[in-house]
């Protein structure tokens, strides 16, 4: 069972990720729990409604997106996501590159996985610390 769960945990972090590269922000908010927290690079935190607002207005905007997942652990209804991302994007006008490693938390509500935490931790240099 949970391999099925942890595949599926898979398939909603690259529908997650495709939703924002593409401006679908329906797909996007449909993935997200209504309690969603999503953390910035810089430290700063958004609220869904947040988050989806920046999206659809452009202060927010990805152009590029790649990621994996190193790891999946599922404990009673949560899913914890460890993986690594870069990605190419504009905020408030300004054009960035980052690379980061980032822990995702999904939690499973009435048979259904969202989308509750994310919380990215810029990388240093080449590449990322033991």
């Amino acid at each position: 069972m949970q391999h099925e769960e942890k595949s599926m945990i898979e398939e909603l972090e690259r529908a997650r990720y495709r939703a924002v590269l593409h401006g679908d922000h329906e797909a996007f908010e449909r993935l997200c729990h209504t309690e969603l927290i999503y953390g910035h690079s810089g430290g700063n935190r958004d609220s869904r409604a947040e988050y989806t607002e920046k999206l659809r207005t452009g202060a927010l905007s990805y152009h590029a997106i790649s990621h994996s997942i190193e790891r999946i652990t599922i404990v009673g209804e949560a899913a914890l996501v460890f993986g690594q991302m870069s990605s190419d994007l504009t905020v408030n006008g300004l054009s960035k590159s980052m690379e980061c490693s980032f822990l995702s938390i999904w939690l499973q509500e009435f048979g259904s996985w969202k989308f509750a935490a994310y919380q990215p931790t810029p990388l240093v240099g080449a590449g990322p610390f033991p």
